[in-house]
């Protein structure tokens, strides 16, 4: 395979040009079209990639992103999300207030278009590393981290704090730390 066969996605292209890559509001990502196979030339015209559409569980109410990563099933499993329900009803919230979105569909999407999609002011990884949600710094578990102008919270998955007493405790005082309770 050569240079000009090279074929990138769209999260890795916003990674190399994320000044040359403009959200027009309309969930339209514009790309420099591909080089032709036997020229070097560009046509000079853009090519659109629209992103997805959006699965998510929640109204999102309290711009608030849960990022889950579940290979069976859309959202999370019934037990992770009673558990998840119960936690925010702790912090008086519901899932009115949040969005859901398993990362296992999006997997080559990058996380500034999550948080643009979805206007996050507050993001819990819940299993998904900072790092592999594509976020330039990596901060361990239950360190609130501020970052631009998101609040994120990294965590072990939903159903390794369910069982441990002691992960529950260290997740509580970090939300307490986040919504002031």
């Amino acid at each position: 395979m050569g240079l000009n066969d090279l074929q990138l996605s769209p999260s890795i292209l916003s990674r190399l040009y994320p000044s040359s890559l403009i959200n027009s509001g309309n969930m339209e990502v514009t790309r420099p079209a591909r080089l032709e196979k036997a020229s070097t030339k560009t046509t000079g015209e853009s090519e659109k990639v629209t992103l997805p559409e959006w699965k998510f569980l929640g109204n999102n109410q309290q711009n608030i992103l849960v990022v889950v990563d579940y290979k069976n099933a859309v959202h999370l499993p019934d037990e992770e999300l009673n558990f998840l329900t119960s936690m925010l009803a702790a912090c008086k919230l519901s899932l009115g207030d949040v969005a859901i979105v398993n990362r296992n569909n999006y997997k080559d999407i990058f996380y500034k278009d999550l948080l643009t999609h979805f206007q996050s002011k507050i993001v819990f990884l819940f299993g998904v590393e900072p790092v592999a949600f594509g976020l330039p710094v990596s901060f361990p578990y239950f360190q609130v981290q501020l970052l631009a102008t998101s609040t994120f919270l990294y965590t072990p998955a939903l159903e390794e704090r369910r069982t441990d007493p002691l992960l529950k405790s260290k997740l509580w005082v970090s939300l307490r730390s986040i919504f002031g309770i």
